[in-house]
C-alpha cells in the first residue's frame, strides 16, 4: 500500500484502466500499451514526484519509476484491476510502425525475466572468478550446484520464452510452454547427439527427413514457433464448440507446431540465427574500434526512446551461436560514463538539491540503473550527457579494440566485469575492457567537473504578488485534494481547510508577507501568520516527524519577520522517499473558521510563488 497514491495518480493520467490494453515492467520503467495515447497526461505525470520520466517510444507510454518499479507496478494492476487473464495485446485499427512494432514484441518477451537473467549472468560471472581465483573447483558439488542455479535460465530458455511469448501474441502461454519444453527434452538432446555421432542413420517424421538441433539456450526458434501456435489456437478456438476447445484447442497446437518446429522453423530459425551473429561479426571484426565508438557513445541515447531493446535479442543469439557476446562489453563503459558525469556534478555543485539527486543517481548507476542520472541531472543540464556520450564512445573504442567479450547475459554494472572473464583465466581482453571502462568513467567526471554547469547567476524565483486574502504555493509540486492525504487527521479537516502538494523540489518558500508564528522542533513543519490575520500550517510529509529533523534545515526562526518568496525550509526529498515516507505536504489554514469560504485557485501542478488558495471574509 506503500504505493497507493503514487500508482492512483499514475493510473489517472495515462486515461484510467479502461485505455490499458497491457502493462508490463522492466528493470525501471512502466511500460504500457494504451488503447489511445491521447487520453494519457505526460506532463501531469512528469510532475509527480514519484515519477523521473515519461517517455513515448516504440509503440508503448513508458513511465521511468527506478528501482522500486516492481512494487509500483504492483499497485498499479491492483489499483486498476489488472490481472493476467485482463490483460489483452491487440488494439482495433491500431497503427504502429515496423520498428515501434519490434520493439514492444521484444521487450513484452524479454522483459518479464530481464532481471533474472541479469542475475543469473552475475552469479556465473562470480563462479569463473572463483575459479580462477582457486577459490573452487569446477569438479566440487558447491560449484556444480551454484552452477546449475546461474545456467537453469539460459539452457532452459525456450521454456521461459514459450510463457512470455505466448503472452504477447496473445495465446494460451502454457502451449506455447509446452513447446518450448518439446525443444528441450532430454529425449530430442539425445537425438541430436546420437545423430553427430559418424555413421548415424536418418530419422524421420511420417516419412519427411528431420534434421535434430540442439535447441536449448536458444532463442529465436521458440518465438517463431509461438507466434506459429497463437495463430492456429485462434483459428481453433473459433471453430469448435465452446466444450470442445479447452481440450482439442492445445491438442491441435501441439500435434501441428512441434512437428513443424522441428521440420521447418527450427532449423530456418537457426539457420537466421546463425547468418545474424556471423553477419554482425563479420562487421565488428571489420574496424571493431569503430563500432565500439559508434555503440558506446549511441547506448544512453537508444536508452531514452526505449530503442535498446532491439538490440537484446542479438546479444542473446550472439551468446548462443558464438558462446559470448561483444556487445555487453562496450555498453559498460556507456554507462559507468554517466555514473562519472554524475559524480562530477556532486563534486561541483552547490545546489544542495542537485547534490542529493547526484548522490542517489550515483549509487544506483553504479548498479547499472542510469535512468535516475540521465533523466534527472544529466540530460537536463545537456553537457553532462554529452560529456557522458563522447566519453562512452571513447571508452567502447578502447573495449572493442581489446576484443573483449561478455560470456553470460547481464546488465553492465561494477560486477559485470567478473562475466568478461574467458574460460582459460582472465587475459588482455579483460584488461582492455577495464581499461576502456576507466577512462569513460574518469573522462566524463572530469569534463562535467570543470565544464559540466553552467557558470551563470541564478534568477531569483518569480513571485507573484499576493492579496490579503491570496496564499501563494510554498512549493513545486502536484497539487493533492486534502481529503486525498493518506493521514485520517489532515484528510478529516480537522485541523482546518487547506491543500495539499507533493513537492518536486526540496525547498518551502513564504507564501504571503506576515512572521513566523512557530517552528517545529524536528523542523518538518512550520506556522505562519500573514499580515491579514491568515493562519498557516506546512506540514512537509506525513510521519516525518520521527526522521527527528535530520533531512530539514530551517532558514528562519521563530517570531522573524518574512515576505512572500523568502526561503523559510529546505529538506532532503530522497532521504525522506528512502526511509519510506510520503512525501504528500498538507498546507492547512488554521483559522479556516474564521472565513466562509476557500477557494484552490492552483490546477494539478504549481509552481513555488505561484497562486494557491484564496480566502474569502
Amino acid at each position: 500500500m506503500e504505493y497507493k497514491v503514487l500508482a492512483q495518480d499514475i493510473l489517472s493520467h495515462v486515461g484510467g484502466k479502461e485505455n490499458i490494453v497491457s502493462l508490463v515492467h522492466c528493470a525501471t520503467r512502466l511500460r504500457f500499451k494504451l488503447k489511445e495515447s491521447a487520453k494519457a497526461d505526460a506532463d501531469a505525470l512528469k510532475a509527480n514526484p514519484g515519477v523521473i520520466m515519461v517517455v513515448e517510444s516504440g509503440g508503448q507510454f513508458q513511465v521511468v519509476i527506478g528501482n522500486h518499479v516492481h512494487d509500483v507496478w504492483q499497485a498499479v494492476r491492483y489499483e486498476a484491476g489488472i490481472t493476467d487473464d485482463s490483460e489483452s495485446v491487440a488494439v482495433k485499427g491500431e497503427k504502429t510502425s515496423l520498428l515501434g512494432q519490434v520493439i514492444d514484441v521484444v521487450s513484452g518477451i524479454f522483459a518479464p525475466f530481464i532481471g533474472v537473467m541479469a542475475a543469473t549472468g552475475l552469479l556465473k560471472g562470480l563462479l569463473a572468478l572463483a575459479v580462477v581465483c582457486g577459490w573452487l573447483n569446477p569438479e566440487q558439488a558447491t560449484y556444480k550446484i551454484w552452477f546449475a542455479a546461474s545456467d537453469a535460465l539460459f539452457f532452459f530458455f525456450p521454456l521461459f520464452l514459450g510463457y512470455t511469448a505466448g503472452k504477447k501474441f496473445g495465446g494460451n502461454p502454457f502451449i506455447s510452454m509446452v513447446i518450448g519444453g518439446a525443444l528441450t527434452h532430454p529425449l530430442m538432446i539425445e537425438a541430436f547427439e546420437a545423430a553427430q555421432a559418424p555413421g548415424a542413420s536418418a530419422e524421420y517424421f511420417l516419412g519427411i527427413p528431420v534434421t535434430f538441433i540442439n535447441y536449448s539456450s536458444s532463442v529465436i526458434p521458440i518465438i517463431l514457433a509461438a507466434w506459429v501456435s497463437c495463430w492456429i489456437e485462434r483459428r481453433s478456438n473459433a471453430l469448435l464448440p465452446s466444450a470442445m476447445k479447452n481440450f482439442f484447442t492445445p491438442a491441435i497446437c501441439l500435434a501441428i507446431v512441434v512437428p513443424l518446429t522441428f521440420l521447418v522453423i527450427g532449423p530456418v530459425a537457426t539457420w537466421l540465427s546463425h547468418m545474424l551473429a556471423n553477419g554482425y561479426q563479420v562487421v565488428y571484426e571489420v574496424a571493431p574500434w569503430l563500432a565500439g565508438a559508434a555503440l558506446g557513445g549511441l547506448w544512453q541515447v537508444c536508452v531514452i526512446f526505449g530503442l535498446h531493446w532491439g538490440l537484446v535479442p542479438l546479444m542473446i543469439n550472439n551468446m548462443t551461436v558464438l558462446g559470448h557476446d561483444s556487445m555487453l562489453p562496450i555498453i559498460l563503459p556507456a554507462v559507468l560514463a554517466q555514473v562519472g558525469a554524475v559524480l562530477g556534478i556532486f563534486l561541483a555543485t552547490r545546489d544542495v538539491r542537485q547534490k542529493v539527486l547526484a548522490g542517489s543517481a550515483f549509487s544506483a548507476g553504479l548498479f547499472g540503473i542510469t535512468e535516475p542520472a540521465i533523466y534527472g541531472l544529466t540530460l537536463p543540464l545537456r553537457r553532462p550527457f554529452i560529456f557522458g556520450c563522447v566519453a562512452g564512445a571513447l571508452g567502447g573504442a578502447i573495449t572493442a579494440f581489446s576484443n573483449s567479450y561478455a560470456f553470460s547475459f547481464g546488465l553492465p554494472n561494477i560486477f559485470f566485469p567478473a562475466q568478461m572473464i574467458p574460460p582459460g583465466g582472465i587475459d588482455a581482453s579483460v584488461w582492455g575492457g577495464l581499461i576502456g571502462t576507466a577512462v569513460a568513467f574518469i573522462l566524463a567526471c572530469a569534463l562535467t567537473f570543470f565544464a559540466g554547469l553552467p557558470r551563470k547567476t541564478i534568477e531569483p524565483m518569480a513571485v507573484v504578488k499576493a492579496g490579503e486574502n491570496d496564499v501563494l504555493s510554498p512549493m513545486t509540486g502536484s497539487v493533492l485534494a486534502l481529503d486525498q492525504v493518506p493521514d485520517s487527521t489532515f484528510a478529516s479537516g480537522l485541523l482546518g481547510k487547506g491543500v495539499a502538494i507533493i513537492p518536486s523540489e526540496g525547498k518551502v518558500i513564504a507564501p504571503f508577507s506576515g512572521e513566523v508564528a512557530s517552528i517545529f522542533q524536528t523542523k518538518h513543519a512550520i506556522g505562519l501568520l500573514s499580515d491579514s490575520g491568515i493562519e498557516l500550517l506546512i506540514h512537509v510529509g506525513i510521519d516525518t516527524v520521527k526522521l527527528d529533523g535530520a533531512p530539514f534545515t530551517a532558514h528562519v526562526k521563530e517570531g522573524d519577520k518574512i515576505q512572500a518568496g523568502d526561503l523559510l525550509l529546505t529538506f532532503d526529498r530522497q532521504m525522506i522517499l528512502d526511509a519510506g515516507y510520503d512525501l504528500a505536504t498538507p498546507i492547512i489554514i488554521s483559522n479556516s473558521d474564521d472565513y466562509p469560504g476557500l477557494e484552490i485557485v492552483a490546477a494539478s501542478a504549481v509552481s513555488a510563488g505561484q497562486p494557491l488558495l484564496t480566502v474569502q471574509h
